[in-house]
Order: structure tokens, then C-alpha cells, then sequence
């Protein structure tokens, strides 16, 4: 019966997920019904729920997500994100195709103090779409490659999607965020030459008019002034990667550090108005509320699938079926691609990394390498039709009424492909997010 409980539990949550009920509820009411019905006591079961509770916010741990929320949102509340794309724009803007890489490598960096695809979706769409737009490059390559790039936010440390899987896969949260280095430069780069390789081949995607690269307008900053610029950017990637890296400070510790920083950099900017700080705690109020709950209701989750000894038993039908790593990774990497078309990052994660922990970890898979290709592929949903919530994002920010939902699906195929090149990269290559332990 356990194992009847847990698969229907599995279909009921994205059932309920799919006809718009809020992912927490759903993980923790069927958490507690499957637990209610295999034990026959509703005592086990709010026994669970108080237990969940308990344990979500009794850790350091989970001190991560409100600081590093707080980091990120305070960066783009004092311009931070403007500051790193006019740097980016002035490097490529008279190169080919320069101002899509441009936003590339300000994404790139953007995520490196914000963690969030979303924050970076939202930035870049009222920064880079009209400049893009005012240059001649089409409605779906300027909004394609915005919705493309803002997913380095959840690769590139310090990520939120690292935080909760570090959770979830109870690893260092510090060892997921150095194994993600990498990968997400690696990602930033094949974005960059997939760019390169579109101004190239399909120039009409890109640009309405002959891409000869663009001509330059307007004054030209030296590089005092760019660096300048990327100043308060750089300090507070050294100050929490850095501090994370040398073992100066733990995770927790380099979320605190950061949120100071980013503080004071506002204040000595003066860029943070009180009106802005008391939207920056409100939001980082929010996100962190959601996330919190969305974790409770995942750990429930996660102790109804052990009451009913589902996951030992997906191990071990996996085992029957011979598969290696290559064919689990196969059918692991279909799966999180098909999810991500309906549901969010967060959430798969909360759902399904469970289940594949164990056959992971019995076919000798590094569990933080495979956190690293949970992410990726989780990601390239938030790219693709129907939920891309990184598409919406954009469409429900673009002040463009002419740019629809397909072109943004359209513009951001092409990313979504290349994404799955680098994470068949990262499978085969583990050493790539390995590498800096």
C-alpha cells in the first residue's frame, strides 16, 4: 500500500499544481492526507507537520535565503544591474550581435549578487530590450536573449535553486555554490558564441537590418570610469564568493556580509531612499515567506515519501531495469525538461530530487554534480511554453505592447537549446562542476 500511496501522492500534487493551486498547499495537504491514509491516524500525521516545521527553521541553514534575497534585492533597488550593462554595452556595443553578448555578461555578473533568474529578468527587460530595440535588433532577440541570459541567476553563485537543493540533498550549501562557478561561466560563454554563430547564420533573427555592428553613440566612458562603475560590483563578488572560497566566512556568515555591503554601497551611493529600503524589506519579507513555507511543505513531502518507502522503492525498480548513469540521466534530464514546462524551478526540485537521490548515489554519482545538473535542467523550463516564468516575467514587464508571448518563446528557443548542450557537457564531463572542490 506505501507504495500505491506515495505514486498516487505524486500524481495528485501536479494535478493540483497544474489546476492552479499554490505549490506549498499542494505538497503539504497531500503530505498529510498520504500519511493520514498509510498510518491511519491523523496524530502521525500532524505529527509530521509540527516535526517539518520545526526542523525548516531550526537550522542556520536556512539563514541563506532571507540574507542572500535581501543582497539581491538591494542591488536592484540601487542601480546596480544599469551600472554593470552600461560597462557591457560600451565593451561589445560595435561588435556584431554586441549588444545581445552585452547582456550576457552584465546578466552574468548581475547573477553573481542576486542569485534570482526573476530579479534578473525583471532588470534587464526595462534596461536592455529598449536599447536593443533602439538599435535595430528584433523584438525576438532583444526579449530572447534577456529571458536566455537571466537564467545564470539561478546557476552562478550565490543561487537561491542552490540553496534549496543543497537543502534538499543535505550538502554544503558553500560546496554547491563553488561547483557552480564553472558551470555557469561555461554557460556564459556558450551563450556569447551561440550569439556569435546567430549574427552569422540567421542574421534576420537577430537584427532588422545588415548586423555591420553597431555604430556608437553618444560619449565614450574610459576605462577609469567602467571600472568605476563595476567597482561596487566587484567588492561584493569578493567579499561573499571570496569569503565563501577562502573559508573565511560560511555561507550564512557571506549572506550577512553581503547584505551589509550592498547596504552601505546604496547608502554611499545615495541611491537607497527610505521608501526604497522599506520596499526592499517587504519584498525580502515575501520571498523569503514563500520560500520558507514552500520548504516546510517539501520536508513533509519528503517524510511522507519515506513513511511510504516510495524512494527505496524507485531505487530499486531502476536497479531491475540495468540502467547506468547515462540511461538515468536520460530519463532524469527528459523528466526535469517536461516538469519545467509546467511548473516551477523550486518546485521540481522539492518534488522530484528526492525520488532520484538514492539510485544517484547507489550508481556512485557525486550528489553535488548532480545538483549542478538538476538546476540546468530545471532551468531550460523557465524557458519554454506553457509556464516559462521567465517569459512571463518579461511580458508582464516589457512596456512594448507590440512584443507578444511568441516572440519571447521564439526568442528564447535558441538559449534553451544551448542550455541543453551545455548540461549533455556536464553529464558527461562531472568533472567540470567538480573541479574546485
Amino acid at each position: 500500500m506505501g507504495v500505491e500511496v506515495g505514486i498516487a501522492s505524486v500524481v495528485a500534487i501536479l494535478v493540483l499544481i497544474y489546476a492552479g493551486i499554490h505549490v506549498a498547499v499542494a505538497l503539504g495537504l497531500v503530505s498529510f492526507i498520504g500519511v493520514w491514509i498509510y498510518r491511519g491516524s491523523i496524530d502521525v500525521a500532524i505529527n509530521l507537520l509540527a516535526a517539518a516545521t520545526h526542523d525548516t527553521i531550526a537550522h542556520a541553514v536556512f539563514a541563506n535565503i532571507p540574507l542572500f534575497a535581501l543582497m539581491g534585492i538591494v542591488a536592484a533597488e540601487i542601480g546596480l544591474g544599469a551600472d554593470v550593462y552600461r560597462v557591457a554595452d560600451q565593451m561589445f556595443r560595435r561588435v556584431r550581435g554586441g549588444l545581445g553578448m552585452a547582456t550576457v555578461a552584465a546578466n552574468a555578473l548581475f547573477a553573481s549578487i542576486t542569485g534570482s533568474s526573476i530579479a534578473s529578468a525583471s532588470v534587464f527587460t526595462r534596461i536592455a530590450v529598449p536599447e536593443m530595440r533602439r538599435f535595430g535588433y528584433t523584438r525576438q532577440f532583444s526579449v530572447g536573449v534577456v529571458a536566455g541570459s537571466s537564467v545564470l541567476g539561478m546557476l552562478i553563485p550565490p543561487s537561491s535553486m542552490l540553496i534549496i537543493y543543497a537543502i534538499v540533498a543535505e550538502v554544503s550549501v558553500g560546496h554547491m555554490f563553488i561547483a557552480g562557478f564553472i558551470p555557469g561561466v561555461i554557460l556564459s560563454i556558450a551563450f556569447i558564441l551561440g550569439i556569435v554563430l546567430m549574427a552569422r547564420v540567421l542574421p534576420k533573427f537577430i537584427s532588422e537590418e545588415e548586423l555591420t555592428g553597431v555604430v556608437d553613440e553618444g560619449e565614450t566612458m574610459s576605462l577609469l570610469a567602467m571600472g568605476w562603475l563595476l567597482l561596487p560590483v566587484a567588492f561584493l563578488v569578493v567579499l561573499v564568493l571570496g569569503g565563501i572560497y577562502t573559508g573565511w566566512f560560511s555561507p550564512e556568515e557571506a549572506g550577512a556580509a553581503g547584505s551589509a555591503g550592498a547596504l552601505a554601497i546604496g547608502v554611499l551611493k545615495r541611491r537607497l531612499t527610505w521608501r526604497g529600503l522599506w520596499r526592499v524589506l517587504v519584498e525580502t519579507g515575501q520571498i523569503t515567506a514563500a520560500i520558507l513555507f514552500l520548504i516546510i511543505a517539501a520536508s513533509m513531502y519528503s517524510r511522507m515519501l519515506g513513511v511510504a518507502a516510495l524512494p527505496t522503492q524507485f531505487s530499486d525498480w531502476l536497479a531491475s531495469m540495468n540502467f547506468d548513469m547515462v540511461g538515468l540521466m536520460v530519463i532524469y534530464v527528459i523528466l526535469m525538461v517536461l516538469l519545467g514546462t509546467i511548473i516551477e524551478t523550486a518546485s521540481i526540485i522539492l518534488i522530484v530530487v528526492p525520488l532520484f537521490l538514492t539510485s544517484v548515489e547507489a550508481l556512485g554519482g557525486n550528489i553535488v554534480w548532480f545538483g549542478i545538473v538538476t538546476v540546468i535542467g530545471a532551468e531550460i523550463g523557465l524557458l519554454t511554453p506553457p509556464l516559462g516564468i521567465s517569459c512571463f516575467t518579461i511580458k508582464s514587464t516589457i512596456q512594448d505592447k507590440s512584443i507578444t508571448l511568441a516572440h519571447i518563446f521564439t526568442g528564447a528557443f535558441p538559449f534553451a537549446f544551448i542550455m541543453l548542450l551545455v548540461l549533455i557537457l556536464i553529464i558527461a564531463y562531472p568533472v567540470l562542476s567538480l573541479a574546485l572542490l
